[in-house]
């Protein structure tokens, strides 16, 4: 079963890059995915100024690691996800 993780990662001026730049991150990390099989998915990336916060499904965080190593990209902190809360969580 994979487990959720965030991956936060420093990139300096990260947010400023263009349409174009972002596609070729992109591109790099789903070649780095696709060399590492089924034990990691990445669902989505949010983009602030000089960090990235990625959240991937993963068997644990030595996968995530290896993608870090095989994408290029840092890995500066990855914790795994305990639980998610919404609004609707305040009517349990």
């Amino acid at each position: 079963m994979l487990k959720k993780f965030v991956i936060e990662r420093d990139v300096p001026g990260i947010g400023s890059n263009t349409p174009d730049g972002f596609c070729a991150i992109a591109k790099t990390s789903n070649a780095a995915l696709d060399a590492l099989g089924n034990d990691i998915q990445w669902q989505e990336t949010f983009v602030v100024a000089d960090k990235t916060y990625c959240v991937y499904l993963a068997k644990d965080a030595d996968i995530i690691r290896k993608h870090a190593e095989t994408s290029g990209f840092p890995a500066n902190r990855i914790s795994e996800v305990v639980t998610v809360i919404d609004p609707s969580s305040a009517a349990a």
